[in-house]
């Protein structure tokens, strides 16, 4: 459990940074290429309007331009008359595109909704000049290769930054869930020591019953007597065994058992019960499956289940059991419907520790709890998920995957 609390608490750490680390890099980035793109259609506004040259500014220039601007600046121009024709072009200022080239370029341009935008590592602009067109094109492929430049290593540093605070993270994580690890410990150490205490009173307890039944013969006190200290005992040695179904277990010893065989073994039972309760029980066992794990533990979650099923139905009604296999999963659904609608807040912490989820989940129903628990401990301990779900409040189903 502190584990996967561990990895929890890592990942979503991580998660978050990425989250925000990604904003960074892309809102940086949009800012960098939106300006690029301003400025380039700045200079092709001012071109367009001269007629595709710079215009005699007399040391007058725009904020964002020097004085050998017109100088370092590569464009050309083509000018299309009212029917389409190339009538001029222009090719002075670059030595990458002659004229033949030029048209091509303006030709793919030429005819557009946009007025503006990139073509290939060019930005052009298409300005009216009277009844003729005249599109000019920007050189911007130094700028975008600095952009380029940019993006990657603002991408390598994040990536860089994001393994350093994740090693970070996974140092310190550590240490933070350190005080939750002892706590959980002795919790789990008070269960198992405060179970093994408890079972001595209660062994008296039933040896004292039988010595005074002896005596005075049985009697509803004496009776009451007996049924609670069963019952305790019961709960007793479902908490101790809680306690040790959440230690980690390495599955790697664990050796192929037939899956499909054990789940028929364990369900057989349930048809008397059925029977006695006027209910029925539909099974669907996909047969020859099989997977790692614990025979034992997989037959009392069986049992657990079912058991829980049969408990909280109503009279005549049906309680299923499916197992099969989903990909590389095995996957076991118990269902059955609920004297009461199942509430989406109750779904939250049904396999908490003594929850109930409404009245008539109590003590009278020979039940107090924890079932559904062990059930879950279980699974985990598999390598498996286990969920519940509750369709229109009553149709209550739980769906378990186990690793095939």
């Amino acid at each position: 459990m502190i584990k996967r609390l561990k990895n929890k608490f890592v990942a979503l750490s991580m998660l978050c940074l990425t989250v925000l680390l990604a904003a960074i890099v892309i809102g940086m980035n949009a800012v960098n290429y939106a300006a690029l793109a301003k400025e380039a259609d700045s200079t092709l506004e001012l071109l367009s309007k001269n007629k595709g040259f710079f215009p005699d500014m007399k040391g007058r220039m725009p904020p964002h331009m020097s004085k050998e601007t017109p100088y370092e600046t590569r464009y050309f121009s083509v000018l299309f008359n009212e029917k389409g024709k190339v009538i001029q072009t222009d090719t002075a200022r670059i030595a990458s595109v002659d004229r033949r080239a030029a048209i091509s370029y303006a030709s793919q341009v030429h005819g557009k909704k946009e007025t503006h935008g990139f073509l290939g590592y060019f930005r052009y602009m298409r300005y009216a000049e009277g009844k003729d067109e005249r599109i000019t094109f920007l050189d911007c492929s130094r700028r975008l290769h600095s952009s380029w430049i940019f993006f990657v290593a603002s991408v390598g540093m994040s990536l860089l930054g994001l393994a350093a605070v994740f090693w970070v993270i996974l140092f310190f994580a550590g240490k933070i869930l350190r005080p939750v690890a002892e706590s959980y410990d002795k919790q789990k150490r008070f269960i198992t020591d405060a179970g093994h205490e408890i079972k001595t009173p209660l062994t008296i307890i039933n040896a004292n019953v039988d010595l005074l039944e002896m005596d005075f013969g049985e009697n509803e006190c004496l009776s009451d007597i007996r049924k609670q200290a069963y019952r305790l005992t019961l709960l007793t040695n479902d908490l101790v065994y809680l306690a040790k179904m959440e230690e980690p277990k390495d599955m790697a010893h664990w050796i192929k058992m037939p899956f499909s065989d054990i789940v028929s073994e364990a369900a057989a039972p349930f048809e008397a019960v059925a029977q006695s309760q006027n209910k029925r029980l539909s099974c669907s066992i996909q047969p020859m499956l099989s997977g790692k794990g614990n025979p034992k533990e997989i037959q009392r979650l069986i049992s657990i289940l079912l058991d829980n099923a049969f408990k909280y139905s109503p009279p005549k009604e049906e309680v299923s059991l499916t197992f099969f296999q989903q990909g590389k999963s095995l996957c076991l659904q118990v269902s059955n419907k609920t004297l009461t609608p199942v509430s989406g807040d109750a779904l939250a912490h049904i396999f908490d520790r003594f929850y109930r989820t409404d009245e008539s989940r109590n003590s009278q129903t020979g039940g107090y709890g924890i079932g559904l628990s062990v059930a879950k401990a279980i699974v985990l301990s598999h390598g498996g998920k286990i969920r519940a779900t509750a369709e229109d409040g009553n149709a209550f189903q739980i769906h378990i995957w186990f690793p095939g």
